[in-house]
């Protein structure tokens, strides 16, 4: 590649960083940083717990998306000056730099760029998701179990770590429902188009007869909030039960009640947990996820999109369906929301 093509594709990512600066108002933004800033300093600043933790977060957040672009925007202008150097000094020599320097900071801006979609007031924060088998008895608790498979591989693939909080298996094969949180940057931006209902058709390994089955499972995608002091819970409200942790087939495998059950009477709303190591560390997740789903039923209703969360519950069956994988008599992934088709099953 000679020198010029890759001057005009250095161009052309500047450009880019440019347009994206100017959309994202990152020189408003900066001055906002100063500003928040100066309000950190001050010696009353954490007086307020609640607003000084809202502004710390927001701080970083701000900070954390104007380094990066200002890193990738000062790099770009940087490798334009080298290569104008380069090419009027007709130094041939540092052309291989300068290519993979680009390839480099393409990949890059091809990261940020993505990251912008991901805009959301949560798409950065962690995630709380729950599976819960739908129509189809023990063939829709194995295809729970098949997401569940899914969803670990693919948050292994993305780095993020994963903790199971609280399942209950099948008898003979899957889950009932399992409740799992996701931890790692943008886990609830990647993740919340999987909330829904998940159709699978495929000959039953459980039929004698190898007949086709549907089977149907509930995706549940909450964002975990950064602190129960974001949603105020009146303990009044809350009915506490501790149970004994099971193990596989409902095998009790403690001796102490460290399993916590808390329902939050007003909405009915329930969370469990048993697979913290305690019955406070139990307590202290199953609170946090049932602030998490009270924030988001409050966001939903003040947007009058309640059929949207729990306020509404969806059936996991017919006519509900948000993606459906069929592997018989053909194999085909369909978004039902996109109607995107897309192959193999197997990716």
């Amino acid at each position: 590649m000679i020198m010029d093509e890759l001057i005009d594709r250095i161009r052309s990512l500047k450009a880019k960083i440019g347009e994206t600066w100017a959309f994202l108002n990152l020189d408003t933004k900066a001055q906002e940083i100063r500003e928040q800033e100066a309000k950190t300093m001050k010696p009353d600043f954490w007086n307020d717990r609640d607003n000084a933790r809202n502004i710390t977060r927001n701080l970083a957040g701000m900070q954390g998306e104007f380094d990066e672009w200002g890193k990738l925007k000062s790099e770009a202008e940087e490798l334009l000056e080298f290569a104008d150097l380069a090419q009027r000094e007709k130094d041939a020599s540092v052309q291989g730099e300068i290519e993979k320097k680009l390839a480099a900071l393409e990949a890059e801006f091809g990261k940020l760029e993505f990251h912008v979609l991901l805009a959301g007031p949560h798409d950065r924060k962690n995630v709380i998701m729950a599976l819960h088998a739908g129509t189809g008895g023990v063939d829709a608790m194995d295809w729970t179990g098949m997401l569940l498979r899914m969803y670990l591989r693919y948050c292994e693939k993305k780095g993020w770590r994963v903790s199971v909080l609280d399942e209950s298996r099948g008898q003979e094969a899957g889950y009932k429902s399992v409740l799992f949180r996701v931890e790692g940057d943008y886990a609830f931006g990647f993740l919340k188009s999987e909330a829904g209902v998940h159709r699978l058709v495929r000959i039953s390994p459980f039929d004698a007869e190898k007949m086709r089955h549907t089977s149907f499972a509930l995706v549940e995608v909450l964002p975990e909030l950064g602190s129960l002091e974001e949603i105020k819970i009146d303990p009044k409200d809350l009915r506490v039960d501790t149970f004994l942790s099971s193990g596989h087939g409902g095998q009790s495998v403690q001796t102490t009640y460290s399993a916590v059950r808390i329902v939050h009477i007003p909405t009915g709303i329930t969370v469990s947990c048993q697979n913290e190591r305690s019955q406070l560390q139990n307590k202290e997740m199953a609170m946090r996820i049932l602030a998490s789903k009270l924030k988001a039923l409050e966001e939903a209703k003040r947007e009058e999109e309640k059929q949207l969360l729990r306020g509404e519950y969806t059936e996991a069956a017919w006519g509900n369906q948000a993606r459906s994988y069929v592997l018989q008599p053909y194999q085909q992934v369909k978004d039902h929301r996109t109607e995107f088709t897309g192959l193999p099953v197997e990716e």
